[in-house]
């Protein structure tokens, strides 16, 4: 097993973090949920190893679901990478030790990926990328709203649920995990109470 940041472990845990948001995200999509699910895996990566492996985990996730899914999820990888970074810098700042830190920590990574995602909506589609969100676009631009406060009220107000539940479900699971699976991760010593 090789050590450092491309270690064995690492690539381990970011196939494993792939595999879980294609999983809950496909779930979710298929349920037609609300919120997506699809960075659960990632935002896990980020707080065990650390933000360049989560954000590789993100960025992944998002280029392979494009293989599965179709090429719209593809062309979000990038939001995807900003998530896996935030969430690491944000783990290592100390901010999943408490609950409360880890739901401002999903409320800070919804800001930040809104940097990214907001463009490419524009963009690349319009506004409009055939998710259920699409719904509160079309509303706000029915309503007189110009295509950017729409699109950003769009990504910020989808996201924020979803991120927030997908830190504090990374907090508990990080929490349950028993001590001797959780000593090999010396990053994760910055999110330990």
């Amino acid at each position: 097993m090789t050590s450092g940041l491309f270690s064995t472990r690492n690539l381990v845990l970011a196939a494993i973090g792939i595999a879980l948001n294609i999983a809950l995200g496909q779930t979710a999509s298929f349920l037609k949920l609300p919120i997506f699910l699809d960075s659960i895996g990632t935002v896990l990566a980020a707080v065990l190893a650390g933000p360049v492996i989560g954000g590789l985990t993100g960025l992944l996730t998002n280029l392979l679901w494009g293989l599965i899914q179709g090429p719209t999820v593809a062309f979000f990888a990038p939001v995807a990478l900003v998530i896996g970074v935030v969430a690491g810098l944000l783990a290592r700042a100390g901010f999943f030790r408490e609950i409360w830190q880890a739901a401002l920590s999903g409320v800070v990574i919804t800001v930040a990926l809104a940097f990214v995602a907001v463009p490419i909506r524009i963009y690349l589609f319009g506004g409009v990328t055939g998710s259920g969100a699409d719904f509160l676009t079309a509303y706000l631009l029915k309503l007189g709203q110009d295509l950017f406060p729409s699109v950003l009220t769009t990504v910020l107000g989808w996201n924020i649920a979803d991120k927030v539940l997908t830190a504090v479900l990374v907090w508990g699971i990080v929490r349950g995990l028993p001590g001797r699976a959780t000593s090999d991760w010396p990053f994760l010593a910055h999110s330990r109470a």
